[in-house]
């Protein structure tokens, strides 16, 4: 509709306000139409192979303020231009070309009243000789530009806030003139592979992003600015930092790859100086960085604490508590040998590749953790089951810790659990190939939602198993119904094909409970989602809670005597190979949060109809404190 109300205007592009049509701009560039009407020209070069522009295009289009070439997919447009092509209109406000094809600018342009110019991956070597006035300027952008050599004179652009020279590789210097530019809020100079040399002695007040990632060049810390709140050192090769350095506003700070054997002692140095503003600091691949000193414990406002690939790195300080810190990363650092106590507050917890041995009773403390990975811990040999009893843990990974042989319970900790206890972890064990399984799985403080182990085999702790996709015939209670949940747990051994492309899968279990007069109803399990990071054969178990009907208090007297299950996979190239269930010996442990609080499920066990236990109530037999009977006998359906 906008190119419709342009077009009404004139039959002539060359006498229209803007020009967005891209055969129109170039017939006007070619043709020298247009006029001083135009205002506006915005043409998308991919839309043109070949651009011809007139030597004198741009002499009667005086009244241009905004000239913009744009390109989504980064083409590249040859121009055809004559030698004396060497105007651009004064009155540009907006100068905005994508991949500019020359070395400079026209050398008649005078960039007095642009607030923005936008040259990102051009050719240009230089834009233009001399100090310009450049009072309106706000932002540059020469993303890319890898040709250009020198910047030029910026001193008199007194309001540009924002500066971006990443990826121009031929940089080696900037200039001392930046210094001047007082309002300049945002400094980008990523993989500038051959800058050397930043000013010194100067302290841009408003500077607060500083972006020097990839600059390998560079040895020295950039003492430009107190007021950095962001800085970017990942690649750099800084061997020395300012003595009397300060960065009282910094509060996020990333440094990687600074492999110098000179930086230990300086690093050190600098690391007690970091701001107690600080929330965000990571630390990648920093050899020399062997411990953190005790001045850590003022980072009061830290969240953000990632040190990872930091082979040296032994001790962190101990019995420290950083309040505001919810996220710790200490994945590769290998030589880490001691759980990490400095906050009770870490709400996500990476130690994979590290050197830690055993996973603390104590592990309790961190109340809120809601994911702990531990992969690849080759000295890890021991898990406290403590775990199971923190309330908002979604997920433990243990993956691939091969020296990991058991999982203990603290003597003094409860084996059971809360009547309204209903977990939600899941535990992944998988290759961890000294873990004795049948051990997890008999621990009856180890509560979880989902637990993914490797494996072929169904563990024997599953007592009713199949190789195909129903059990039948599983004996219940008649007063197993009147439960507002009927629980049991699962494992299915599920085989993912090594050519397949995915890596999750879905199980479904269903219900069909009967009754000695060929009734029967149907009830379905909620679906569980397991993901897999390799193609390989795993355990997957979970704890199955099937639904009642609401209406179930008469269920018991209609003779409802046991249940057929039946499995369902919706992944198709996942084999299962069998699946299993176990039921629960002792359902006062796990009653559902819904209701019920007085009511006993227990489901039999046994190899024929007899009924071996009564459904109690607690009110009728003097109290809560009710033990019931264990079947002798089991029952395997196959």
């Amino acid at each position: 509709m906008g190119k419709e109300i342009v077009r009404a205007q004139s039959n002539e592009p060359g006498e229209r306000e803007f020009l967005v049509d891209s055969k129109d701009i170039c017939d006007v560039l070619e043709d020298n139409t247009g006029t001083k009407n135009v205002l506006g020209i915005s043409l998308d070069v991919d839309e043109t192979d070949e651009l011809h522009i007139h030597e004198s295009a741009f002499k009667q289009m005086r009244n241009l303020l905004f000239l913009k070439f744009y390109t989504k997919e980064q083409k590249e447009v040859r121009l055809h231009s004559p030698e004396g092509f060497d105007y651009l209109p004064p009155k540009l406000r907006l100068l905005s070309w994508a991949n500019y094809p020359l070395r400079s600018m026209p050398s008649k342009f005078l960039p007095q009243n642009l607030v923005t110019l936008d040259m990102k991956y051009s050719k240009l070597e230089k834009l233009w000789d001399g100090v310009h006035s450049l009072a309106g300027l706000k932002n540059m952008n020469l993303l890319g530009s890898k040709n250009l050599k020198e910047i030029p004179n910026l001193s008199m652009a007194t309001n540009l806030e924002k500066l971006v020279l990443s990826y121009c590789s031929c940089l080696v210097e900037l200039p001392s003139f930046i210094q001047h530019l007082n309002k300049l809020k945002d400094l980008l100079m990523r993989d500038c592979k051959n800058l050397e040399i930043l000013p010194t002695g100067i302290n841009l007040q408003s500077l607060n992003f500083l972006d020097l990632i990839g600059c390998s060049r560079l040895r020295s810390f950039p003492d430009i600015s107190s007021n950095i709140s962001t800085l970017s050192l990942y690649g750099t090769s800084i061997e020395e930092f300012p003595s009397n350095l300060r960065l009282e506003n910094l509060y996020d700070f990333r440094m990687y790859g600074m492999r110098s054997e000179k930086l230990g002692i300086r690093l050190q140095h600098f690391m007690e100086m970091l701001s107690p503003t600080l929330t965000e600091l990571d630390l990648l691949n920093i050899p020399s960085l062997v411990e953190l000193p005790s001045s850590f414990q003022t980072l009061h406002k830290l969240k953000y604490l990632s040190i990872t690939n930091c082979i040296n790195l032994e001790t962190l300080p101990t019995c420290i508590n950083l309040e505001s810190l919810n996220s710790l990363d200490l994945s590769g650092c290998s030589q880490l040998k001691s759980f990490p106590d400095i906050s009770t507050n870490i709400q996500h917890l990476n130690l994979s590749q590290t050197g830690i041995e055993e996973v603390p009773w104590w592990i309790e403390k961190f109340s809120k953790l809601t994911y702990l990975t531990m992969c690849g811990c080759k000295r890890l040999q021991s898990v406290s089951l403590n775990i199971s009893k923190m309330k908002d843990l979604s997920r433990a990974n243990f993956s691939d810790c091969r020296a990991l042989y058991r999982v203990l319970r603290d003597d003094d900790a409860s084996s059971s659990f809360p009547d309204n206890h209903l977990p939600k972890v899941e535990f992944r064990f998988t290759n961890c190939v000294n873990l004795d399984q049948e051990a997890l799985l008999q621990q009856p403080s180890l509560s979880f939602k989902r637990l993914i182990l490797s494996g072929e085999e169904m563990p024997s702790y599953f007592t009713h198993q199949t190789t195909k996709i129903s059990l039948t015939n599983i004996p219940l209670l008649h007063t197993s119904l009147s439960q507002r949940f009927f629980k049991f747990k699962a494992c299915a051994v599920v085989i993912f094909d090594s050519k397949s492309g995915s890596n999750g899968v879905t199980i479904h279990v269903n219900c069909r409970f009967k009754g000695k007069f060929e009734k029967s109803f149907d009830s379905f399990g909620p679906p569980e989602s397991f993901r897999t990071t390799k193609k390989d054969s795993y355990l997957l178990i979970f704890e199955c809670h099937i639904l009642l009907p609401e209406d179930n208090a008469l269920l018991p007297q209609l003779n409802y005597d046991h249940v057929d299950m039946e499995i369902h996979v919706n992944d198709c190239t996942a084999k299962l190979k069998g699946w299993g269930i176990c039921l629960f010996k002792d359902c006062s442990s796990s009653l559902n949060s819904l209701g019920y609080p007085n009511t006993l499920l227990h489901i039999c066990e046994t190899d024929d109809d007899s009924v071996c236990n009564e459904t109690e109530h607690s009110e009728e037999r003097g109290g809560n404190d009710v033990v019931p009977e264990k079947s002798s006998k089991r029952m395997r359906i196959t």
